[in-house]
């Protein structure tokens, strides 16, 4: 009789170990998914998305084995954000991750309920959050509220083009960065004495006739504000910008890559990396609303030498010094 309690009892220590994980330790062992949401294509944003994936490497993440990522381009196209985010949502992915403050909205329109981390835009200015220090909600992430930046552009055009006085300014009123970049040029061109001229594109089918009223209204430079429509086109706009010998800015370094003249603008790999941190907090416990938003910390300025060359300008030597890389 004790023989047979005793293989009894170890009939049923063999059913327990090989028996299914509660659901509790099931749930332990769940990889999280992260949803990164672009308005831009995979393309337009390789580097910043490969950052992200280092700035969550150094912390212990790695995608494929502890971590998953979902990813969702709307290919420069604002009215697929939506359902992009909403499929995110559907997936039930632990964290969303955006690139600006458009997609930033259409995820927290999908969501109240799971975290969003923001790696651009002005989130304050936006509405997306309440302030910095405390974002409140289910948002939090990095900003760059910078409307200095705007100004500090036009000055590096007039280093470029000493005798400028009238600037085509393209940008996307459907856009709230856009429009929040254009109205920051206001005040600087006034101090500066140059005039601006508007030029909205909503879609990659307007370039065409806005760099011919550039062209027609005698602009002597042109200033590009941020927005996904640029940011998926910047070949094309380098090299119109080249066919119609406007000397262009831009707030992006692949602008540059393509073609460009300048750049200036915050270091959107940099931005990507550190939203790997905030990742990695949300993940341990951390709640968004009392993580505060960060400020930018790196910004670069990135000159092609060829296309100054190719629109014989002068490279003032004090920009030379200045720049963070120069393309010869």
């Amino acid at each position: 009789m004790q023989h047979n309690s005793i293989g009894l009892i170890a009939t049923l220590a063999l059913v327990l170990l090989v028996a299914p994980l509660p659901a509790d330790a099931q749930q332990l062992a769940k990889v999280p998914r992260i949803g990164l949401l672009s308005p831009f294509s995979p393309a337009a944003t390789g580097l910043w998305h490969e950052a992200f994936r280092q700035g969550l490497r150094d912390l212990g993440w790695v995608e494929g084995e502890n971590i998953g990522i979902e990813y969702r381009y709307a290919e420069g196209r604002h009215d697929r954000l939506p359902d992009l985010a909403a499929d995110l949502v559907r997936l039930k992915v632990d964290i969303i991750v955006t690139a600006t403050a458009t997609d930033g909205q259409a995820a927290k329109h999908a969501t109240r309920a799971i975290p969003i981390v923001i790696a651009s835009g002005d989130l304050v200015g936006s509405g997306l959050v309440e302030s910095l220090a405390r974002p409140g909600g289910n948002i939090t992430g990095l900003s760059h509220i910078a409307p200095e930046l705007a100004g500090k552009r036009l000055e590096l055009l007039k280093e470029m083009v000493p005798k400028l006085s009238r600037v085509a300014v393209f940008w996307n009123p459907q856009g709230q960065t856009s429009t929040l970049a254009w109205n920051e040029l206001q005040l600087p061109a006034q101090q500066l004495g140059i005039s601006l001229q508007s030029l909205e594109v909503r879609s990659p089918n307007d370039l065409d006739k806005a760099f011919e009223e550039a062209t027609k209204s005698r602009a002597d430079a042109l200033a590009i504000m941020p927005n996904p429509v640029f940011v998926t086109n910047l070949k094309q706009i380098a090299d119109l910008a080249s066919k119609s010998h406007l000397p262009s800015i831009f707030h992006l370094r692949e602008f540059v890559d393509a073609g460009g003249l300048l750049a200036y603008g915050v270091d959107r790999s940099d931005m990507f990396r550190r939203a790997a941190t905030y990742v990695d907090k949300i993940l341990k416990g951390a709640k968004p609303a009392d993580l505060p938003i960060e400020q930018p910390m790196k910004f670069e300025l990135v000159i092609n030498l060829k296309t100054a060359q190719a629109l014989g300008l002068t490279m003032p030597p004090t920009l030379l010094f200045l720049a963070d890389e120069v393309i010869k």
